[in-house]
């Protein structure tokens, strides 16, 4: 009976991903918001950006931090933007993770360094291992989450009126059967590198009634 409640809870979160553009029918990038009501109520870890590039038309001095920080950066205005977005689902932070990981003393996965760039390519419905087996691995002790928001790749260039722009490939991945169900390109420009990765997480999380 557990085990039907399951697949059942399973394919109900799929249906209502759906409403989004098929991950198998994607034949190029596009920007479309996750259906939260699908995975409202459930717990939903945040995995740590480990791929951030500045393309060389960025103006020097864009960005002051170093990239360790920037990476901390883009995980925390990740989380913040879904915490206050969409406070209906249980984030779990990229922070955790590595708390998580820190407390196992070595018996866990290190969340910064698991391969999730990797999911950045655009063909690929499902997590591969080793990816998918250590993430698993995190999440159970992370209170038994299924699913993984993976933000694969942050890229910051200039759009074609030489504003500042970034194009953030992110996803949404059940981790118990490496399918994943959501994938979008959020894309943000014009403003500070706050203001446009912040426009970027607002097309994951849209609000209703915003302009």
């Amino acid at each position: 009976m557990l085990r039907n409640r399951n697949v059942f809870a399973l394919v109900t979160v799929v249906a209502s991903l759906a409403g989004a553009q098929p991950v198998f029918a994607q034949k190029r990038p596009v920007t479309q918001p996750l259906v939260v009501n699908a995975v409202a109520g459930q717990g939903v870890a945040i995995v740590p950006v480990n791929m951030f590039l500045i393309e060389p038309e960025v103006p020097p001095g864009t960005f002051a931090l170093a990239r360790p920080a920037l990476l901390r950066w883009v995980d925390s205005v990740l989380f913040e933007g879904a915490a206050s977005r969409a406070p209906e689902v249980k984030w779990i932070p990229p922070q955790e993770l590595r708390r998580i990981s820190r407390r196992a003393g070595g018996l866990m996965p290190d969340p910064d360094q698991m391969g999730q760039s990797i999911m950045r390519s655009w063909g690929m419905s499902s997590v591969p291992d080793p990816l998918r087996s250590n993430l698993r691995r995190l999440l159970a002790v992370a209170g038994g989450s299924r699913y993984a928001m993976i933000p694969a790749s942050v890229v910051f260039k200039s759009d074609s009126a030489g504003a500042l722009a970034v194009d953030m490939a992110v996803l949404l991945a059940d981790v118990r059967t490496g399918k994943v169900v959501w994938r979008s390109m959020a894309k943000g420009s014009g403003g500070t590198p706050d203001q446009v990765l912040g426009k970027a997480v607002a097309t994951i999380f849209p609000v209703e009634g915003e302009p």
